[in-house]
């Protein structure tokens, strides 16, 4: 893998596939297009596997349309759609290892899904129930970060400590450990994010950063968050970058892959563009036809990451419509689980805040929850009283 230079033009909007840059295996028609560097990377995927890749794929794309529904129903105060981006989410998240370590944005549920994580405890956080429902470590998927970009700091400073563990070079393919973060092409404008590219580079840290362009950081475009194409900026940090087909699930494995690999033998940092579309809006809370055309979705709807998986099935023989209607009923069981696992969410009592702060309660915690305890209890009694 080469770090890349040069300067082309302001922007670099040219739609995926006409960039000679970009790593693509699986065109949007569904064809095989060869690849000598990153073909041997997925020379192991059977049919098997993309039947696997289409059913993440499309139970995916179920748990984000179901969640979108949920919130518009007020089961949910607000949802972060990954419409568009299941391709980037499945091909990196199939690349993973059982002992490396994700540290997600808001819409990684593609990536959560892979690694196992309940869905229905995606929801909480966004019905407001709690900050996140799942155990971290029991799947290395860590809690979602609402904060722009700040989840790439964690990261690094993640694989760092797992660098000084000595789980980094060692040879063996049970303990090497890789680190990717997940962020967005508006989080590339943020200051945590450049600084976690400074030390991940300094240090040569275990760490992919593995960024999701979808061209709207919330609704500004592209050509205002850059002047060069964002896997480029990799080479003033000094480690690789590279850009790849967000809509191709197998090419962003191949890529995920290596780079992953490359961390977890000792060669630091890689810097991921995964060039894609986002064809939802920002969160629920968003009108993305108040800055985008229509044109725009109708050009990308032909490089759906579901269609060419699909396409490419069928073109093989790999699958056949039965196999693609099983898929489909069980994405539907899928939402309906999701309704009552949503509906049944507990809602926690307010002093539970103070019991998720630290693993041991402090005084100072202490105090405060019981000045809320007995602030709250002050309205029960004034009821009894009334």
């Amino acid at each position: 893998m080469t770090v890349e230079t040069g300067t082309p033009a302001a922007g670099d909007a040219r739609p995926a596939g006409d960039d000679p840059e970009l790593v693509q295996l699986l065109t949007p028609e569904g064809e095989r297009r060869p690849n000598a560097e990153y073909d041997p990377l997925v020379a192991d995927v059977t049919d098997d596997d993309v039947r696997g890749f289409y059913r993440d794929l499309v139970l995916a794309r179920r748990i984000d349309t179901e969640a979108v529904a949920l919130q518009r129903h007020g089961e949910l105060g607000l949802w972060a759609s990954l419409l568009g981006q299941e391709g980037a989410q499945v091909g990196s998240g199939r690349a993973l290892r059982r002992q490396d370590h994700v540290f997600p944005t808001y819409r990684e549920h593609g990536v959560a899904w892979c690694r196992g994580v309940e869905p229905g405890l995606l929801l909480g956080l966004f019905r407001g129930v709690d900050q996140g429902g799942w155990d971290p470590l029991e799947q290395n998927f860590h809690l979602y970060t609402i904060v722009v970009g700040a989840q790439t700091l964690h990261a690094t400073g993640y694989a760092m400590g797992i660098q000084r563990d000595g789980a980094v070079g060692t040879g063996d393919p049970d303990r090497d450990t890789a680190v990717i973060a997940y962020f967005g092409d508006g989080a590339s404008s943020q200051g945590d994010v450049n600084e976690a590219f400074i030390w991940a580079a300094v240090n040569n840290a275990p760490v992919v950063f593995f960024c999701q362009n979808n061209q709207w950081a919330i609704s500004e475009p592209l050509e205002r968050q850059t002047r060069v194409p964002l896997y480029r900026r990799a080479a003033g940090f000094g480690f690789p970058g590279v850009r790849v087909d967000g809509n191709d699930v197998l090419a962003c494995l191949a890529v995920t892959r290596a780079a992953l690999q490359r961390a977890r033998d000792g060669e630091g940092p890689t810097l991921v563009e995964a060039y894609t579309y986002r064809m939802g809006a920002h969160t629920t809370t968003d009108d993305p036809t108040r800055y985008r055309l229509a044109a725009d979705l109708e050009h990308w709807k032909l490089k759906d990451p579901i269609e060419r998986v699909k396409a490419y099935l069928t073109r093989s023989g790999g699958a056949d419509h039965q196999f693609f209607d099983a898929v489909d009923a069980e994405a539907e069981r899928l939402a309906d689980h999701l309704r009552t696992f949503c509906r049944e969410l507990p809602d926690p009592a307010p002093t539970s805040i103070f019991d998720h702060v630290y693993v041991e309660p402090t005084p100072p915690l202490v105090e405060q929850r019981d000045e809320l305890a007995a602030y709250l209890e002050s309205f029960a009694a004034e009821e009894v009283r009334s």
